[in-house]
This record gives structure tokens, sequence and C-alpha cells, in this order.
């Protein structure tokens, strides 16, 4: 987890967060492969490659447009990004962020990486960086107003946890660029410095994020749908130091893991979203960390 970058500095997100880098922008939620049937013929219908559409730029990490699978058109639009890029400062253990005025900006991006508006934050519904490493901002319009003016659709978040194996994109809009890589598999908990990440994902090695991608989406390139949000990767082969994330099992063990970065899933954001991207953590299922 890095300091947030300024400007255009390649300084590494979060002073205190262990190798926060996060990020990938990913292209604009497109339907899951479905089945067609001619005659006698099934005729698989392919997903869209995974670009930068949907995706978003911060002054010094990377986000995307996200919807619920919920989620209508009428709703306000949010904005996915790490808990350690508030504009705020990183939230300490146990700290969480919640319905916080924001008018922080973000640079909606389209298909090839370009910057087509500027979108603009109400508050922050959630942020934390305990258990998880996330932030969600509301903006103050909403999904049909943004395909109507841009033709820019929301990635979904998809409610089911993330298989090993999956082929995904770590898509930064900060950098626009995107990684690709599999899910290696998950860490039952991740240390960096003060902080404790549950479940985590973790990358093969050719997901090698940096600097200014935390926050990015992790899209699973079979269906383009974000199944976590990248936050940090081991630099330099340190032992739960920041910018050096360690694995620790069920019983204690360590594992130290250089060069391999780490995602926090999204999975259990959806249960914490009620009719009208209404955010209320006392709904069942929603396992977010509270106040």
């Amino acid at each position: 987890m890095k300091k947030p970058l300024i400007g255009t500095v390649a300084t590494f997100l979060v002073a205190g967060a262990a190798a926060f880098v996060g990020g990938v922008p990913a292209q604009a939620a497109a339907p899951a492969a479905t089945s067609v049937t001619s005659a006698d013929k099934s005729v698989a219908k392919p997903v869209a490659a995974v670009n930068f559409a949907g995706t978003v730029a911060l002054s010094n990490c990377s986000g995307s447009l996200v919807r619920m699978p919920g989620s209508a058109a009428s709703d306000p639009a949010l904005v996915l990004s790490n808990g350690h890029c508030l504009e705020t400062g990183m939230p300490g253990p146990g700290q969480v962020v919640l319905n916080q005025s924001s008018s922080r900006s973000f640079t909606l991006l389209n298909a090839s990486g370009s910057g087509v508006a500027t979108l603009r934050a109400t508050k922050i519904v959630y942020g934390a960086m305990t258990d998880t490493d996330v932030s969600i901002y509301q903006l103050n319009t909403t999904y049909a107003s943004i395909q109507s003016r841009y033709g820019i659709a929301p990635l979904t978040i998809a409610a089911t946890h993330p298989v090993q194996g999956t082929s995904i994109k770590v898509v930064s809009g900060y950098w626009k660029k995107i990684y690709s890589c599999s899910v290696d598999g998950f860490a039952y908990r991740l240390k960096e410095a003060d902080w404790t990440f549950k479940d985590s994902l973790r990358y093969t090695s050719t997901c090698n994020v940096i600097g200014g991608t935390s926050g990015s989406p992790v899209v699973d390139a079979s269906t383009n749908q974000v199944v976590a949000v990248n936050n940090t990767i081991n630099e330099n082969g340190e032992t739960c130091t920041l910018d050096n994330p360690c694995e620790v099992d069920q019983n204690g063990a360590v594992t130290v893991r250089p060069g391999i970065g780490y995602a926090q899933e999204t999975y259990g954001i959806p249960a914490c979203f009620a009719a009208g991207n209404r955010f209320d953590l006392t709904l069942p299922g929603c396992t977010l960390p509270r106040p």
C-alpha cells in the first residue's frame, strides 16, 4: 500500500499502509456470456474484452464507476476505490468513515483510456482499512445521466466470491494501464504495518502493480464484473511492513511473497446496499466493519 501519488509524481500510495497499490480500470460492465440456440446448435455469445470504459482516475489513485447487481439506472451513481486513497487520509485500524460530505472529482475514462468527463462526489458513503481496504463515493448524478451524456455504463460488482484460477484484469485509470494475470489464491489474513485484511485475493506474478494503481477494479475477464479492488504488493521482501504485506494463516504461520500483489474482495459489498443505492450496514448479510 503506497502513499497517494501527488499530481504526476510517482510516489506510492498511502504512507503508512503497506504496498497499497491497487488498480485496474476496467471496461464498462458487459453481460456475462449467454447461450443462444439456433436450430440444433448452441452458440456462446462472447464477452467484450476488458478495456478502460467505466474506470476513473483520482488525483492520486485509480477507481471505477460501479453499480450493485440490483442498482437501477435512476439511482445515484457510485465510485469504488481504496480506503487508503481517501482525501481525508488513511483510516486507522478500526476506524470507519461513514456518510461524510465530499466534493472530490474523478476523471471518467472511455474504452481507449481517454478522459471524457469530470464526475463529482457528494459524499463518502463508506471508507475503511479494517478487514478490507475500500472507499465508496456517491456522485451528484445518476447512471442514466452518465450513460446518456457520455455513453459509459458502470461496472457491476459481482455478489459471489472470486474463484482460484480465474483470469483477471487489473485496470488502472491513473496510469491507463491494464495488468493481466490470474487469481493465484487467497490469504487468510494479510498484514501490512498496522493494518490487517481478511481473505485477500492474491495475484499470479504478472500483475506487478505499482503506486497509483491503488483502487483499480479487479475484473473477471470472462464476465467483465468486478471481483476485487487492487490495493497492495510486497515490494522488497520485508515481513509485514509498509509496502511489504505478509500472509498469516489460521495457525499464525507467516509467509512472505516478494513481488506478489493483492486485492480486497468486493463480493460482500452488494449486501450492504438497499433499493435506490441506499447504504445500510445493518442489512442482513452486510459484513463490512461498522464504526
